[in-house]
């Protein structure tokens, strides 16, 4: 396999494992020695990961995620998600994850978007 594939595969499951209400093994498993958050809501490095998706496993305990792309080039990998958070409001959202590897295969960096799912598109076409 691929250093590529390698890394697209950690990012799933990196990914996977965070959203499933684990982070703090998501951690332990797939970060490097340092880690830098870009999404405006989560603190800079691993503990501020851990604690977001901590709080997100106890306010949407349902939610689950599909991951629709995966693309990687050089030390980066793109995963294209589609997120449906469970109650209280059921909302579902298209994701645009970024992670930026270092030389020993592990995550020491991190971009997002997100937008909430429009099923009424102009196009007729599904956000995914």
């Amino acid at each position: 396999m691929s250093q590529l594939e390698k890394n697209k595969q950690a990012a799933i499951h990196f990914y996977k494992t965070a959203f499933e209400g684990n982070p703090a093994k998501a951690v332990a498993e797939y970060v490097g020695n340092e880690y830098h958050q870009h999404n405006p809501h989560v603190e800079d490095g691993p503990s501020g990961f851990i604690a977001y998706f901590e709080r997100m496993q106890t306010e949407y305990p349902e939610k689950s995620v599909e991951f629709v792309r995966a693309i990687a080039q050089d030390d980066l990998v793109a995963l294209h998600t589609h997120q449906i958070w469970g109650e209280p409001d059921n909302k579902e959202y298209i994701t645009m994850d970024f992670f930026r590897f270092d030389k020993n295969g592990k995550i020491v960096e991190h971009w997002d978007s997100i937008q909430e799912v429009i099923t009424d598109t102009k196009s007729g076409r599904t956000m995914y």
